[in-house]
């Protein structure tokens, strides 16, 4: 058993494909951790507690905030070197709040519950950081750099399409459940325990990955590892983007989930029904902006997804002029659908410039200090939304289109055309944040990159390929056999596992 734990100096070929594979189940349950114990889920569990905007920014707040834990994380992995036993350790002891989160509403008195909620999220992101520091670090050295892009795309993308089936079936259980009962509690205790038990079979799958033994490092001092990052002129620069698309980023997306609840009054199936029209453009989109990001770089894909992402947050202050009207719904689908093809990109591309412009060997460091930096920006973020959308809650700017019939001295026709207030400021704030970060993404250098233009054109390539391939016999019979061929591989690489097994 401890031999199953030791890093290896050689890792064989069919180890590294049996690892890849297990990563890939890693992430289905791991995604289906995530999404029943955070965004929409979360978000209503916290307003059914009695949360303001305020406190949803607090709390939204927690996850960068915990990040700070990864330096100390660094220190661990460090002085450890085996970061599969720090993953699988913290991991598990992390995963195991959502217990004490779920049982929040039947023993904790009202007046305390949510500030148990808070502390429990503190522990849970804290110690998952120090194990995503050794996960980070322990996967720069596992994947093989040349399809680095187009793995992680792949393991997203399947990630995602289990995420969205099971978060949809999630949306419609808890609508149920508030059908037939005053308050959703009891929906929420069964998703957080069945998330507690998905994330145990993640780290099953996890256990399972080899881990190559860590590069020597000779300096340990505090100040000789946080900043070997800061005097890589480069990295630096990355660190600054991040920080600033962090911040953006933090600062409008946890209140998109509390716009549809509590401003358009939808319920949870059609929030996310609206999630999983998103995450089913994130999953035919992953492996094609991991494609781009392996031919050209990492920057190149963002500069083309990060700004498709941006204007998202422009499109949500016409959902209302001021009240829902007929385009309310159709803009919802647009804004949802771009979304998800946005942050395919985004989210693969900001995880993997970190990872791609570290050292080899000095990943953890780096990866460590770009939490640290990003971390800091996000948590205030989000703190300083909820403030804002509750300043701005008795203001409303409005820009109308009038026709005037002077002779009769009456109005003819008037339209407003915009139309803003509450949470509407924080998202064209979160725009302004954007696009200063975008300037700051201009200056980082990465092997590879290439002018928008030609980003675009290899896009609606890429996108044309796929809409052929699904609109042809040939691309159906492939959709639909899908599952049978996946088998046929598995089969077919198990077999070649035990040729080499000893």
């Amino acid at each position: 058993m401890n031999k199953w734990f030791q890093p290896k100096e050689t890792i064989a070929p069919v180890e590294v494909a049996h690892g890849l594979r297990m990563l890939l189940y890693d992430g289905a349950f791991a995604q289906t951790m995530t999404v029943f114990t955070t965004g929409a889920f979360l978000i209503s569990f916290a307003l059914e507690l009695g949360a303001s905007n305020a406190l949803v920014g607090m709390i939204a707040a927690v996850t960068p905030l915990s990040q700070m834990f990864q330096i100390p994380a660094m220190f661990l992995v460090e002085k450890v070197r085996n970061r599969k036993r720090v993953v699988m350790l913290t991991a598990l002891i992390s995963r195991t709040f959502w217990i004490a989160i779920a049982s929040i509403p039947w023993i904790v008195p009202e007046p305390f519950r949510l500030w148990c909620l808070l502390g429990f999220l503190v522990m849970f992101f804290g110690l998952a950081n120090i194990a995503g520091c050794a996960w980070n670090s322990w996967m720069r050295d596992f994947v093989p750099i040349t399809g680095f892009g187009t793995f992680f795309g792949r393991r997203m993308a399947l990630a995602t399409f289990v995420g969205a089936v099971l978060s949809l079936a999630a949306g419609f259980g808890v609508d149920t459940y508030r059908h037939y009962y005053e308050n959703a509690f009891g929906a929420y205790t069964a998703l957080f325990l069945v998330a507690t038990l998905s994330g145990y079979l993640s780290v099953y799958f996890v256990s399972r990955v080899p881990e190559p033994v860590m590069q020597p490092n000779v300096e340990l001092s505090l100040w000789t590892i946080l900043g070997q990052p800061f005097r890589d002129v480069n990295f630096r620069k990355v660190l600054v983007f991040l920080g600033c698309w962090n911040c953006a980023v933090n600062f409008a997306t946890p209140f998109f989930a509390v716009y549809l609840l509590k401003e358009l009054h939808m319920s949870m199936a059609w929030v996310i029904g609206l999630t999983v029209v998103s995450q089913s453009f994130n999953v035919l989109f992953y492996r094609i902006w991991g494609r781009l990001a392996d031919r050209f770089s990492n920057k190149s894909v963002l500069s083309v997804s990060a700004p498709l992402y941006l204007i998202c947050f422009l499109m949500w202050p016409f959902t209302t002029m001021p009240e829902p009207t007929v385009l309310t719904i159709p803009l919802l689908f647009a804004i949802h659908i771009l979304a998800g093809i946005s942050t395919a990109g985004v989210t693969l591309c900001t995880a993997n410039i970190a990872l791609k412009l570290a050292p080899y060997g000095k990943a953890t460091a780096y990866v460590a200090v770009n939490a640290l930096v990003s971390g800091m920006v996000a948590t205030l973020a989000p703190i300083c939304a909820g403030i804002v959308a509750d300043y701005f809650t008795p203001y409303e700017l409005m820009v109308s289109l009038t026709w005037l019939y002077w002779k009769e001295g009456r109005v003819a026709f008037e339209m407003p055309t915009v139309d803003v207030r509450g949470l509407d400021f924080v998202f064209l704030i979160a725009f302004a944040l954007g696009v200063i970060a975008m300037q700051r993404l201009i200056r980082v250098k990465e092997e590879g990159e290439v002018e928008e233009g030609i980003i675009r054109q290899a896009l609606f390539s890429e996108m044309r390929q796929m809409v052929q391939n699904m609109s042809t016999v040939p691309g159906v019979r492939h959709i639909t056999n899908f599952p049978y061929g996946s088998l046929k591989q598995w089969r077919k690489r198990r077999r070649e596992e035990d040729r080499w097994r000893p």
